[in-house]
């Protein structure tokens, strides 16, 4: 088999070595490649290769079928809605992701997220630089708020127990809901209308694309601290900007955005106050792009053998 990587997995040339191995000793050739949007030197890459590995990077429809040999698709990432499914599912092509490598990643940021608006760190430490003293940037504390967690699956479920380790009320709310201990399901009116807090962490679906509208915002209680550390395109940005300068969005944590980063200057949240953007880094830590590179391999092993794990085609 010709297994092709075509980005980064965020380990040491070391440890990917350690991986790739084994399978070039069983015969299989293994090609890595530094991430590129060309999709003609993707196509040029692929034209040949049973498998593909990739992360996050778009993979076009267009490169897709041009590659009639490929049969899997072993996606470093949680989220596969920038891979074209249909097309593999029309293609017999296999595809299979990395559930759970970044659960405890995603939720301490949304954790650290929120103690940082909460208490106004962005603004004190403007504050401290220009030589200012305490004054009217007083915050809050996060015990006794109580969390909406929009979507309860693995990285929504550790996030409710984070939060709740802090003595916070938790609601949730999922299309599909579990009982999880500690966890409240409740319809999403009524998640909106409670919350101190509201966290994302519902998947990308033609149901929850823009999902998190400018009426979804006049639900929420006035103040509300509103994190997105699941999909960029959930949450209507012009209508999340519009309710942050109005002030019926207290203030924000988005890590994710239509588009990935670099976003544009002329994005509406670079301008909107209150709120700590960063560039899709929940997922990346140390230890989650380890745990990352255990399960795509073990992904390969699998499939390899004759079986698929993490199935999602």
């Amino acid at each position: 088999m010709k297994i092709v990587l075509l980005e980064s997995l965020g380990i040491s040339g070391e440890r990917l070595e350690s991986y790739i191995q084994p399978l070039r000793k069983g015969g299989h050739c293994f090609e890595t490649y530094e991430r590129d949007g060309d999709t003609a030197l993707q196509v040029e890459r692929l034209k040949d290769a049973d498998v593909l590995m990739l992360a996050n990077m778009p993979l076009k429809k267009e490169v897709l079928e041009q590659c009639r040999q490929l049969k899997f698709i072993d996606v470093a990432f949680t989220g596969v809605d920038h891979v074209p499914v249909e097309t593999a599912k029309e293609m017999g092509i296999a595809i299979s992701n990395a559930s759970g490598y970044s659960n405890e990643s995603v939720a301490e940021l949304v954790i650290g997220m929120t103690i940082s608006l909460l208490r106004k760190v962005p603004a004190v430490d403007r504050k401290t630089r220009e030589g200012g003293v305490v004054g009217s940037d007083v915050g809050c504390e996060l015990q006794g708020k109580t969390v909406g967690i929009i979507g309860t699956g693995a990285i929504g479920r550790r996030t409710a127990e984070l939060f709740g380790a802090f003595g916070c009320r938790v609601l949730g709310y999922d299309a599909f809901p579990k009982e999880i201990p500690g966890v409240e399901n409740v319809p999403i009116e009524e998640l909106l209308g409670q919350s101190d807090i509201i966290t994302v962490h519902c998947p990308l679906m033609d149901s929850t694309r823009n999902m998190i509208d400018g009426g979804m915002f006049e639900k929420m209680k006035d103040g509300v601290i509103f994190i997105n550390a699941a999909r960029g395109p959930i949450v209507d940005s012009a209508a999340l900007a519009e309710a942050l300068h109005c002030g019926k969005v207290g203030a924000a944590g988005i890590d994710v955005y239509e588009m990935e980063p670099p976003i544009p200057a002329e994005h509406p949240l670079l301008g909107a106050p209150n709120t700590i953007l960063t560039p899709h880094i929940a997922y990346l830590s140390r230890e989650s792009m380890e745990k990352r590179a255990e399960i795509v391999f073990r992904n390969l092993d699998a499939w390899l053998n004759g079986e698929q794990v993490n199935k999602i085609v």
